[in-house]
This record gives C-alpha cells, structure tokens and sequence, in this order.
C-alpha cells in the first residue's frame, strides 16, 4: 500500500511539468530561435500598464481578457509561430489554450515569463 502512495504522490509532484511541457513552453533562448529563424509573433498577455513599464522588444500587447477577441486581427496568418508572454508565465499558459482553440497550433509560452527573459539578458523596451 506505500508503494502505491508514494507512486502516486510522485506522480502527483512531476503532473504539472509534464502538463507544461505538453502545452508548449518555450524557454527564453528557444524563442529567441523561434523569431529569428521562423519570424514568430511575441504577444504579451499582460495588462496595459504592466506592458508600459517593460515587455519584450517587438511584443505586441494584446491583454488576456482580450485575446480571444483580438488576436485573429493581430496575427492574421494561423500557421505563424506565436510566442505568448506574461510577466511569470502563469497567464501566458492560459493563453496557449485559447489561442490553440483559435486554431493557432504553434502557439507557445514563454517559460518564466519576462523575469526569465530578463535572467537571460535579452532586450526589454518600455511603452
């Protein structure tokens, strides 16, 4: 009976990496590749005033309670690669779901949001 608990307690600790890797994150250094080689789409998902004060160079900003609405005139071809960003991550993941619903199917997440992209020394820009 411990082997089972410890099992699933196990499986219960690794459930959400396998469900992130699943749902397409990116880390900061495979989106760089993403927009230089296939000319990906960064979208931020952040509000309007966290996308002032810094969000990533080139990003357009579309907030998540927008985006079902908005991204289909943002990104009108659906087969371009779409790198969604927050500040940590947490609301671009959510942003995947939507924009895959959308038929977006290489839409992904920035992992760590822009506090990883900002670890890895890439650019910034303020509104």
């Amino acid at each position: 009976m411990l082997f089972f608990i410890a099992i699933g307690s196990a499986f219960m600790l690794f459930l959400p990496q396998l469900q992130g890797a699943a749902g397409g994150n990116l880390t900061a250094s495979e989106a760089v590749l993403l927009i230089n080689r296939e000319k990906a789409v960064v979208i931020d998902v952040c509000e309007p005033t966290e996308y002032a004060n810094a969000h990533i160079v080139g990003a357009k900003n579309i907030p998540l309670s927008r985006l079902e609405g908005q991204l289909a005139a943002t990104v009108k071809n659906k087969e371009t690669p779409v790198i969604l960003a927050c500040a940590s991550g947490m609301r671009s993941r959510r942003a995947v779901g939507i924009a895959k619903k959308l038929g977006y199917e290489k839409a992904q997440s920035l992992s760590g949001g822009l506090g990883a992209w900002r670890s890895a020394n890439l650019p910034i820009e303020k509104a």
